[in-house]
């Protein structure tokens, strides 16, 4: 059963379980040593040992994707439509956008935003296929306006393939683990150099994602998933089916309740208990509760806000509005008990590929804006120059940078 604990003891929950890093990247290095040494060559070897790969080539056909695309149900195209509506609407809201400001006349300065050239989108496909995935992370690649968007999944999983050819993605790779990575990092023969690798992966996926930050741009380095709730009172069914949804994705998740009612910490423990009795998941929440997962008693909702302040959840569900003007650190917020995780799992637009381990304290979720970048451009006027000559020469003298303070002094002599 879930432990029940008074917030003088949170410090045992809010420190969460290391990931076996060092472990994981002995395994890799020599993964990443070889691709990058030989290529699809040693791709493949990998691709057939790790992934079980019955192929000649880690890419897919199109005409394979496109039969995927002719076999998912009309239900599941539906939900794909639906989703993706919303998951694009809301990644063009946070895209970054052209803009320029004269702060001085004859001073013109702006930003150029443009779309990276290629990235790739890796998609787990082992204990749950997540097409869901798939979406989250190739919508706001095409919003951002990438032209060369590839996808790496282990397993051909019909509901991620049917879910690539409805996207109109162009180039799958049935390819996993640390051999993808590597792949997209470097380039080979098949799999073009990527600018920048996101989605979420096992350990392993993580570890090469950690080794390979240098060489490629990555979203971040991933942990075990977990949600945080704040609740007064409430559906003790509501709480614990959301605290399960959570706790159903792997034996390492997490789910913590943080409340002031302790006949509402009784209520929802039994309800738990109640629940998984029967869920097919059983096996892994199991785990992920009596290892992970506590309920909290707090004296108050603000000292429950503090307490995921300092834990900087994934995943954070509060019961009004009125607290987000406390929340500082959060990967995605749940207003309401009408806003459960889920739907932002699959439909309502933000997206689910979140800061875990306590990164939401330096960084939100994936965004649009993980695509592009940002330039500046700068434009002076000969007298705009003549007015900051003053300022920019004195500075480059300061650092001992006479070239610099000439640069703009042969121009005013002209």
């Amino acid at each position: 059963m879930i432990r029940i604990l008074d917030s003088s003891r949170v410090g045992r929950i809010l420190s969460r379980k290391a990931a076996r890093f060092e472990e994981a990247e002995k395994t890799v290095r020599p993964i990443l040593k070889a691709v990058r040494k030989r290529g699809d060559q040693a791709l493949l070897e990998y691709a057939r040992r790790f992934d079980g790969l019955d192929r000649r080539s880690v890419a897919l056909a199109p005409e394979d994707l496109r039969d995927a695309g002719k076999h998912v149900s009309p239900a599941f195209r539906q939900a794909v439509r639906v989703a993706s509506e919303n998951i694009r609407a809301y990644a063009k809201l946070q895209l970054p956008l052209p803009r320029s400001v004269t702060p001085a006349p004859g001073l013109k300065l702006g930003q150029i935003v443009r779309p990276l050239d290629t990235v790739a989108a890796y998609i787990p496909s082992g204990r749950y296929p997540l097409p869901s995935t798939l979406m989250m992370t190739v919508i706001p690649a095409q919003v951002a306006g990438v032209p060369n968007i590839c996808v790496a999944t282990p397993r051909p999983a019909g509901e991620i393939l049917g879910a690539a050819a409805l996207l109109r993605v162009g180039r799958v790779f049935l390819m996993g683990g640390a051999h993808a990575i590597a792949a997209f990092a470097y380039g080979t023969r098949t799999v073009p150099r990527a600018d920048r690798i996101v989605g979420p992966g096992n350990i392993y996926v993580a570890a090469a994602k950690k080794l390979l930050a240098g060489e490629v741009g990555i979203d971040f380095v991933a942990g075990p998933t977990e949600i945080l709730i704040i609740a007064a009172d409430g559906s003790p069914a509501w709480i614990a089916a959301d605290m399960l949804a959570q706790a159903e994705h792997d034996v390492d998740a997490s789910a913590i309740l943080l409340t002031t009612s302790k006949r509402l910490a009784a209520a929802v423990a039994r309800e738990i208990e109640r629940q998984i009795a029967t869920l097919p998941t059983a096996p892994v929440a199991r785990t992920s509760i009596d290892r992970n997962s506590a309920i909290v008693l707090v004296r108050s909702l603000e000292e429950a806000v503090e307490i995921s302040n300092r834990f900087a959840p994934e995943h954070l569900s509060i019961p009004e509005p009125r607290l987000l003007a406390g929340v500082r650190h959060a990967g995605s917020v749940f207003v309401g008990p009408a806003s459960p995780e889920a739907a932002g799992d699959y439909a309502s637009g933000p997206n689910h590929v979140l800061p875990t381990s306590g990164a939401a304290r330096v960084r939100g979720g994936l965004s649009a804006a993980d695509f592009v970048k940002v330039i500046s451009t700068q434009q002076l006027s000969p007298a705009a120059l003549s007015a900051l000559a003053p300022a920019i020469t004195t500075l480059a003298r300061a650092e001992g940078l006479e070239a610099h303070a000439r640069s703009v002094e042969v121009r005013l002599r002209a």
